[in-house]
């Protein structure tokens, strides 16, 4: 279906405002992120909200004027007086009055003939600034506003203030935004009338008049009606194609498959511990969307160390029972190195044939592998993304596995979903995710959760001390290190910065040599993949004591027998990262230690982080602490809100609406799965106004 015809104003360029010229124009382009070459849009205008109001609308007159208030008077204009030539130290100073007092409106470098056309002596004007005394008297400098008496209402009593860059003016924002709501069609509600009477929310066009135009400072509040019932349309329509998206992945192309529970058994047998509730449950989760006519979309959210890998495998081995192939597909070679060590041993004792495919595999053992994958002999791949380039071809792929992606986003799931037409696929997070953002990430999937760690995972101590300490840190190493215990050492930098006081990997390294002598090894994300696995295989070995790394080895690193990870200046590091980093240690039966060693000056923020760390090992607690804290921060490197690609909504006032946006959508979507009839055509209009065009192509015909 074609973009309705009613939305079409709103899809042309600002250019087409009257103001906006090519430079404004290509301004605009880049601050809204219009495509490449292409026009921002009166819609890019309207969708961008206010972040604040200047409220005009008190009239005190002069004498009861407060300073560091907005005030707005109807001044008698008296005298001028311009500064001596060639002296821009001294203001250009008017003189004027009301009926209760004086008042002097200065400009700094203020151009005479401008000043006096503006402000004519004998004539009354509306000004309107912000007020301040000098030496006891009230003062104007530079007002914002200066109308003639009989054109008051063109003085903008309620202002909405809006996020700028450099070049774009308030007063150019303004009158681009005015032109865009004059452009703005009458359109049809998507919200039913009882919830817009329950919740006191105006139609679409009466809350972008109140934000852009508003009456009173409620109007454009962001925690007004208008701003809620706009955050709420946006969550709906991300949601509804969320929705969209999982129909169609899941839609009833998947087979029903038939498990026969012989290989998951020989797997269970073999697993040196019994499954936690929550792997018991995730799996069987994973063995109803298998057996189910539709396709399996889960996404299991797991702590750090809480036996994702296990649920994933017996997975795939149900897969293989059903006689189909599968895929683990993992962000790293290092990371899929690892899988294939921890898996192969296990699956070979349920007679399951597991092969590696990356990169670094020599181009004639590749070959040889691959032409296994064809001929069906291969149950299990574990790779890289290389996994789903055209030479890798399957015989019967019906399981994809994507393990510790939190940015596999809807693009990649659909491709996935296109590439193996019955593929089933299995969506693993290396940390938990808040709530909030599982639905906007993750909303078009099942989720499983694991929340206990398998039994015998020892807790993990973890101070936090000042980086002054660094000897007595080194002194209690030794100890350990002579006791046979192994550790990692992270820092947040690969090299030495210039503008940043903070010790480097390679710095930390060497000194740690001089201690440790060849038993310190070092990784970072500038060496080439083959020497990284090299020096890390050498640290599994036992061959290196101590390993110095960035953030590479956050996630997924496995190293049962190393006990202590030392974090350098931990008040760099986000929570969910210092959370990731301490779940290298812990894994093995001994008791594991986290030192957080720290800088002088720690932030109020930094501070929070450190003590939220120090107090908890719950990744689902730390995930809803850390986006607290960041507030609209970037959690997964997504926009500064917090949420990926909003602009209305705010998680903090917001979050609510985001459950029932979720449920109105799935809601929709059973009783009219092709949007047909008014309620459809509602919907379709909100998708295009959001901007969701991903969404409409897959609306069902019919």
């Amino acid at each position: 279906m074609a973009r309705p015809d009613i939305l079409n104003p709103l899809f042309a360029s600002v250019s087409t405002i009257k103001g906006i010229g090519p430079q404004l124009s290509s301004l605009m382009a880049g601050f809204f992120g219009a495509p490449e070459n292409q026009d921002a849009i009166l819609l890019d205008i309207l969708m961008h909200m206010p972040s604040g109001i200047i409220d005009r609308r008190q009239q005190p007159g002069v004498q009861f004027a407060q300073p560091g208030t907005i005030s707005t008077f109807l001044l008698h204009v008296d005298k001028h007086f311009p500064p001596p030539r060639h002296n821009n130290r001294i203001p250009y100073r008017i003189e004027a009055h009301d009926e209760s007092g004086e008042i002097t409106i200065s400009y700094f470098a203020g151009r005479a003939s401008w000043l006096e056309k503006t402000l004519p002596v004998g004539e009354k004007r509306y000004v309107s600034g912000l007020v301040t005394f000098y030496q006891g008297n009230p003062q104007l400098s530079h007002p914002d506003y200066i109308v003639e008496e009989d054109k008051f209402d063109d003085l903008p009593l309620v202002e909405p203030v809006y996020p700028l860059t450099h070049g774009l003016t308030s007063k150019k924002l303004q009158l681009a935004t005015q032109g865009a709501l004059e452009k703005l069609p009458q359109i049809g509600e998507w919200i039913p009338q009882a919830r817009l009477d329950i919740n006191g929310w105006p139609n679409f066009n009466s809350a972008m008049h109140m934000m852009h135009s508003p009456q009173k400072p409620q109007d454009a509040s962001i925690e007004g009606a208008a701003r809620a019932r706009l955050a709420y349309d946006e969550y709906f329509a991300s949601q509804l194609t969320l929705q969209l998206v999982r129909a169609t992945m899941t839609r009833e192309s998947g087979l029903a498959r038939r498990l026969n529970g012989t290989k998951t058994k020989l797997i269970n047998d073999a697993l040196p511990f019994e499954l936690t509730d929550g792997q018991k449950t995730a799996v069987n989760e994973i063995y109803e969307d298998l057996m189910s006519p539709r396709k399996m979309a889960r996404l299991v959210q797991g702590d750090v160390g809480s036996g994702k890998t296990v649920v994933a495998l017996l997975a795939m081995a149900a897969m293989a029972e059903a006689g189909h192939q599968s895929a683990l597909m993992a962000p790293t070679e290092i990371l899929s190195t690892q899988h294939y060590a921890t898996l192969a041993p296990l699956a070979e004792k349920a007679g399951l044939r597991v092969a590696l495919l990356t990169g670094k595999i020599p181009a004639g053992e590749r070959r040889e592998i691959q032409a296994q994958i064809e001929a069906g002999e291969i149950d299990i791949v574990v790779g890289t993304h290389a996994l789903f380039q055209s030479s890798v071809v399957f015989a019967s792929l019906g399981l994809t596995v994507v393990d510790e992606q939190h940015r596999f986003g809807v693009h990649q799931r659909l491709a996935l979903s296109d590439k193996g037409r019955k593929t089933e696929l299995l969506v693993m997070t290396a940390t938990p995710i808040p709530r909030t953002l599982v639905l906007t990430h993750f909303g078009d999937m099942d989720v499983s959760l694991l929340k206990e760690k398998p039994a015998g995972r020892q807790p993990i101590d973890t101070a936090i001390l000042p980086a002054a300490e660094y000897d007595r840190v080194i002194s209690r190493l030794k100890a350990k290190v002579g006791e046979g215990a192994q550790a990692f050492w992270v820092c947040p930098l690969v090299e030495e910065s210039e503008n940043l006081d903070v010790i480097s990997a390679e710095d930390r390294h060497k000194s740690l040599q001089k201690v440790f002598g060849d038993r310190v090894g070092m990784v970072h994300g500038r060496m080439k993949a083959q020497e990284k696995q090299e020096v890390m295989e050498k640290f599994q070995r036992n061959e290196l004591s101590i390993l110095v790394a960035t953030t590479v080895i956050e996630v997924g690193v496995d190293v049962p027998n190393a006990t202590i990870m030392i974090i350098e200046h931990a008040e760099r590091f986000g929570l969910s990262q210092l959370h990731q980093l301490r779940g290298r240690v812990g894994r093995g039966d001994k008791r594991s230690a986290c030192l957080l060693l720290h800088g002088d000056k720690l932030s109020e923020m930094a501070q929070e982080r450190l003590k939220t760390i120090r107090s908890t090992e719950d990744g689902f607690e730390i995930a809803e602490r850390d986006l607290e804290l960041r507030g609209q921060g970037d959690l997964l490197g997504t926009r500064q809100s917090g949420m990926p690609g909003f602009r209305i909504a705010i998680p903090d006032f917001h979050k609510d609406l985001l459950e029932v946006a979720h449920e109105d959508a799935i809601d929709l979507l059973e009783r009219n799965p092709g949007l047909q009839g008014a309620d459809g055509d509602a919907a379709r209009t909100l998708l295009y106004l959001f901007r969701k065009d991903l969404a409409i192509p897959l609306i069902r015909a019919g």
